[in-house]
């Protein structure tokens, strides 16, 4: 079926629609971003191909006649159809964009991930990523729950129902304040003395603290923490303050060594401080696609 003639177009219907929203021809030609004149020879060629009269045009002003609120009503109902046909197609498009959703801790938001997504662009430059940074424990939720294509974790163990991959490890160091009494001492620290040491802690849910809790717990019962902060950031902070000794993993706290803001204490060479990155996924749902991608990047160290 072809369009009946004279059929006007979508520009001319929506300046018409503009003059009855706005109440003047001099504003719709301001809204559409032309001049009155042109505005108004557009609504009379309008109105010769429709051979129907749509505005009374006097000294004050323009308004619609009978006529001309009819037409506006059609063509309300036009662009409309217009509008859902262009955000119909538009979603059609983005459906057809790969798009990830990635969850991470912190630690590898920060030093990892960024790299990571260099390399998957070179296979995928139209993927568009979406990333959600928090501690392990919420992490893993996210993935279970299908908010997250893949998840990317630190901790003692693999997380229970789902699946994974271990993508290396992360070397954990002992940082205390430049003044702190460790800070002097050349006899190494004993995992016993760690453990019974009050600490600076990270939250419960975080993998730092579940791998320090179970490496320390393996040696005796840890002492309660000296506080337990929500970040590496606050805890780094208490750490220069002197508040007490941490444990952190090396990638954040080495721009602080090097700068001399804290201190790494040597540890006795039983004392093994490490913890794994992992990858991990719905076992219903394996990474594919970008994800898959995503994941051997990490996986190769890249």
């Amino acid at each position: 079926m072809t369009l009946p003639p004279g059929t006007p177009d979508l520009a001319v219907l929506d300046l018409l629609v503009s003059v009855a929203e706005l109440g003047s021809l001099g504003a719709a030609a301001r809204r559409h971003g032309i001049s009155q004149p042109a505005a108004s020879m557009r609504i009379s060629a309008l109105e010769r191909r429709l051979r129907l009269r749509l505005l009374d045009r006097g000294p004050t002003g323009s308004a619609l006649t009978d006529a001309g609120r009819s037409v506006v009503g059609y063509a309300q109902a036009v662009l409309d159809a217009a509008r859902a046909f262009g955000a119909g197609v538009a979603a059609l498009h983005a459906a057809q964009v790969p798009h990830l959703r990635i969850a991470a801790s912190k630690t590898l938001a920060d030093h990892r991930i960024p790299q990571w997504l260099e390399v998957l662009r070179e296979s995928y430059p139209e993927v568009a990523v979406s990333l959600e940074v928090d501690n392990t424990k919420h992490v893993e939720e996210m993935v279970r729950n299908g908010l997250a294509d893949v998840g990317f974790v630190e901790g003692p163990h693999p997380p229970p129902g789902l699946g994974s991959r271990v993508l290396g490890a992360d070397e954990l160091v002992v940082v205390v304040a430049p003044g702190h009494p460790w800070a002097r001492r050349r006899r190494p620290v004993t995992l016993r003395e760690l453990a019974t040491t009050a600490l600076l802690w990270r939250e419960p849910g975080s993998g730092t603290r579940d791998t320090v809790w179970e490496i320390l717990g393996a040696e005796c019962q840890p002492a309660r923490p000296a506080a337990e902060l929500g970040s590496a950031t606050a805890i780094i902070a208490s750490a220069r303050a002197g508040v007490a000794p941490a444990v952190l993993s090396r990638l954040i706290a080495e721009p602080h060594l090097n700068s001399g803001t804290i201190t790494e204490v040597t540890t006795a060479d039983s004392v093994v401080l490490t913890r794994n990155f992992r990858a991990i996924w719905r076992r219903q749902a394996p990474p594919s696609g970008p994800a898959e991608v995503l994941v051997r990047c990490a996986a190769s160290g890249s």
